[in-house]
This record gives structure tokens, sequence and C-alpha cells, in this order.
């Protein structure tokens, strides 16, 4: 899967942009404040109907206009797929081979991106909720059935949690229409842990072999899903929707003096572990580093063994992040594997020396010119 042409119509600080990239690596070269990650940002836009960077929309349309596009093609292995999103103050919409999609969930998966940005590095020693947003937009790409139950599931616990509050205003409201809710959140939490479960397992495989030669062999990585479901209730969907059931009636109490949820996915971890050593807090630095590389790079796997395609890569200003080291084994590990889009100020050094063939742009002020000298 490569990323063919993009088109941008008043998408941040480009007025009207047509490219064509090549699906090996294509290098962004640009000062800063040019715009080198807004255009990453359009290519993520146009996988996830979203922002990696703003919650609102609004901020994406350039100053003074009251629309935006962002439309391109990709290619698959025997298909080339047209898809369009347009945005303006009545919302948005999205297309796929020129039809509008009735849900932004039957839209997203036509175009799987992975991207590695130095925020990226908090995945490992940043909140839970950090941890919570990257399992939930890379499985949400590899399964509709998960993206459905994350949107099923949000819903439904903003209208448990707007109950309960109604209901410490009111005691003797109805509980049964929370017992109502406590059922449908639980039906899609089950959901949810049990993809997450598996699809951590098969991450951790691929983390492992790449973490061990990075490490070379020196380390072992491993994965631990932070739940108050135990292990041994979450090897099926009805064992954990019977293990939620049971915490919502516990915490019942709880949740009304408080007035939210208080167990459920959306409150669950994920534990990076090094060495059997919670790497967040007892790792180095460069401990830290390894692990968020290893991540990043063993999605670009799964994605392919989940979906039968190769994702794109986004590698916004992560060279500069990384030594010489680490740069190496991520340049090798996606030289003609995956497209990838690179923004950096200069190519020098290990990257210059390891990428064969780039495809580069220069950026300056929203304006994308190849170079001739490739």
């Amino acid at each position: 899967m490569y990323l063919k042409t993009l088109e941008l119509h008043n998408f941040r600080n480009y007025a009207d942009l047509v490219v064509e990239f090549g699906s090996g690596i294509n290098v962004l070269l640009g000062e800063n404040a040019q715009g080198k990650t807004n255009l990453l940002e359009s290519i993520y836009f146009l996988a996830l109907t979203r922002s990696h960077r703003t919650n609102s929309d609004r901020d994406l349309i350039s100053w003074k206009t009251k629309a935006a596009q962002v439309s391109g093609s990709v290619q698959k292995e025997h298909t080339v797929t047209p898809l369009e999103i347009n945005l303006s103050s009545k919302g948005k919409n999205a297309k796929v081979n020129h039809l509008e999609q009735s849900r932004l969930s039957q839209y997203v998966g036509q175009l799987n991106v992975i991207l590695f940005a130095p925020e990226d590095l908090s995945i490992v020693k940043g909140s839970p909720a950090v941890r919570r947003k990257f399992i939930d937009m890379e499985f949400g790409q590899m399964s509709s059935k998960y993206l459905y139950n994350s949107a099923q599931y949000r819903s439904v616990l903003k209208q448990r949690n707007q109950y309960i509050k109604q209901l410490q205003f009111n005691p003797k409201g109805d509980q049964v229409y929370l017992d109502v809710l406590s059922d449908q959140l639980a039906a899609h939490g089950a959901e949810i842990i049990f993809q997450r479960i598996q699809f951590l397992k098969k991450l951790e495989k691929w983390s492992q072999e790449v973490h061990k030669e990075i490490s070379q062999g020196k380390e072992k990585l491993s994965f631990q899903y932070v739940s108050p479901i135990s292990s041994d209730q979450a090897d099926t969907t009805e064992k954990i929707y019977a293990a939620l059931q049971a915490l919502f009636q516990k915490q019942r109490e709880k949740e009304l003096q408080q007035g939210k949820t208080l167990v459920g996915p959306h409150l669950d971890d994920v534990r990076f572990m090094v060495n059997d050593k919670n790497v967040s807090t007892f790792g180095s630095q460069g401990q830290q580093r390894t692990t968020a590389l290893s991540v990043k790079l063993a999605e670009i796997d799964l994605m392919k063994e989940e979906t039968g395609e190769y994702p794109v890569l986004l590698l916004d200003d992560v060279l500069s992040e990384l030594d010489d080291s680490r740069q190496t084994h991520l340049l090798t590990a996606i030289q003609n594997k995956v497209q990838t889009f690179i923004t950096t100020t200069s190519l020098s050094g290990v990257a210059q020396q390891l990428i064969n063939e780039p495809h580069v742009f220069n950026i300056d002020h929203g304006v994308l010119m190849q170079s001739k000298e490739e």
C-alpha cells in the first residue's frame, strides 16, 4: 500500500497542492515552520479523518477560508482507490471511490498509516491516557469491529456518566436504567478489552524481535495489560463481560459519590517491561527510546499481518532525536519495505548514507518543489 497522489485545498498553509509521491522513501526538506509537519498531518488526516495535533477540525482550514479538502489516491496490490475528505463549518464528509460514506468508521482502514514523532516517546513514559489513545488509533485501523465497539463504548460511557450525575441529585431515581447502561457498557467494553489483549500479544511478539536486535540480545521487552480484570477472567469476551458487570455493581456507591464511571477500558493501561522492570519508571532514556522505536517498527509488521498490506510510515523530525545506532536500525528496517515520509531540516550523516534513491521535496512557505538532486 502506498499513497500515490495527494491534493490539498485550503489545508493549513497549503492553498492548492497537487503532488505525486514515490513508493519508497520521500524526504520533505525545509526550515522550521514552512509546512513539513502540516503535510504529514494531511496524510494522517486522509487516513484517519482526524488530526494528531488538534481536536478542532477548524484549525485545519486555512485562515480566512471556510472550507478545506484533502484527497488522494491509494495504490494497493491490484487497485487504485480515490479518497476524499471535505471540511467545513457544517462538519466533514468522507468519500471512497467518489461515494460518500455514511459513517466515518466505514472509511477508516482504506489508507493505513503509522506516525512516529518525537512526542511518541511519551507512549513509554507518558500517562495511561497517551497509551490508550495509541492502541485505540492503531488497532482501530486494523479492525472495523474494534473501531465500532470503541465508538459505541464512548457514546454509552458519556450517557452513563451523565445519568450517574443525575442520580447524585436524585438518589431515588430509576436505578434500572443505570443497569441497562451498565449492561451496554460491559458488552462493548468486553469486546474492546479482549481485542486489545489479542492485538497486544501479537504486537509484543513483533516488538520483541526488533528490541532484541537493537539491544544486541541484552534485553527482553514484554507487555502487560493493566486492568482490574485478572488474566484468568480475560480469555473470553463472556468472562470479561461478567467481570465488568460485577465491577460495576461493586463500584456503584463510589460512582454515585464521585459522579462518574470508575472501571472499564477507558481507564486501563499498558505497561512496557524491559528485563521484567517497568521501563517508564526504571528505564534509562536510551531504553525508553529503544522501546518506543521497537513498538513503532513492530506496528509495520503487525499491520501487514492483520490487513495484508504494509502501512505508510510518517516520520516527523524523528531522525534528529535518534542516535546513529537507532537511526541505522530504523532506516535499515524500512528500506524497500514501506512507503515512508521523512521530515527534516537537512539530510545528512547516517540518513544520507543509508537512504537509497529518495524522492526529495523542498518545502518553503507551503510551496512544494521536487528536488532534481535525488
